[in-house]
């Protein structure tokens, strides 16, 4: 029962968190009011604006650097996973994305043109990756959460 009071104890581990709860609410607002449906998907699912990935490592970089400070080596292994993790979602992922919708639009044609054995049963997800700007927003918001948290604690 030691770690799981532990784990709810700690500043860091609840700010990425809270980090990453933020981010998703509030990328599943923007979807639906662009987009004029709800997805219940998009409450846990990748890509998309803000990016959560980004406003998680964000959160627990600056959570980090409030309790070990920049000369810790804590506060080195987050921001270098942090760096790492928004890198590949501008990337890989979001390459990984633009593929993902090329396939399905080609997937459209054939199936138009009445060539259903093609199709796939399930579409490819699109929403993998991020552009700049949705990782730098979740970065923003990660960060932002965390000072919030800080100075409330």
């Amino acid at each position: 029962m030691s770690f799981f009071t532990d784990i709810l104890s700690n500043r860091i581990f609840l700010s990425a968190a809270a980090g990453w709860l933020i981010a998703q609410i509030l990328k599943t607002i923007i979807h639906t009011f662009f987009f004029g449906e709800f997805v219940p998907e998009r409450l846990v699912g990748s890509g998309g604006m803000p990016s959560s990935h980004s406003a998680t490592v964000c959160s627990l970089v600056t959570a980090t650097c409030y309790e070990y400070g920049a000369g810790g080596y804590e506060f080195a292994i987050a921001l270098i996973l942090a760096i790492i993790v928004m890198y590949d979602a501008m990337g890989v992922r979001r390459e990984t994305g633009i593929q993902a919708k090329l396939l399905n639009d080609i997937l459209n044609v054939f199936e138009n043109m009445g060539r259903e054995e093609i199709s796939a049963h399930d579409k490819l997800k699109e929403f993998v990756g991020h552009t700049p700007l949705q990782v730098l927003m979740g970065a923003i918001l990660g960060i932002a959460v965390a000072v919030l948290l800080q100075l409330i604690w």
